[in-house]
């Protein structure tokens, strides 16, 4: 598993829990019993036809309107499953972990994550989950922090 032997190698503390698998982040936010606030989604998007990762809170949408103002583009379209299974070749569809760096991909944090003391994201599996600082993650992968998403209501 890629992003694990990433946290070893850089030294930072986390913690691996495994669950019965989930397949969106709001679901793995209630069987670890997280606020959807703390649980990152990567969402891989093409900006001027160039894959970029987004990070936001599990409880939050994208808004691919802001994004396209805020980086200048003249378009913004999510990436196909087919693209981003070709991209994340290690990791299960849809369990992707919010490091960008790893994959060559530029990566985006949604500002609202910014003050969260941790980060809490899916291992490449439907079923094993990351708990780490949020200083260690930032520190790890230098996102780019943008607002670009908005809190869905139920």
């Amino acid at each position: 598993m890629r992003v694990t032997e990433f946290l070893d190698q850089s030294a930072v503390s986390y913690k691996v829990s495994e669950h019965p698998p989930t397949f969106t982040a709001q679901q793995m936010a209630a069987v670890e019993h997280e606020p959807g606030q703390f649980v990152a989604k990567p969402v891989i998007v093409k900006a001027d036809g160039k894959f970029l990762m987004c990070v936001l809170s599990a409880c939050y949408k994208i808004d691919l309107g802001a994004l396209k103002e805020q980086l200048g583009a003249r378009s913004v379209e999510l990436a196909d499953e087919k693209e981003i299974g070709k991209i994340f070749s290690d990791c299960e569809l849809g369990a992707e972990p919010p490091f960008g760096n790893l994959y060559d991909l530029p990566t985006l944090m949604d500002e609202a994550l910014e003050a969260d003391d941790h980060i809490t994201f899916q291992a490449g599996t439907h079923d094993k989950t990351i708990r780490m600082s949020m200083d260690d993650y930032q520190r790890l992968v230098q996102p780019k922090v943008l607002e670009f998403s908005y809190h869905m209501t139920s």
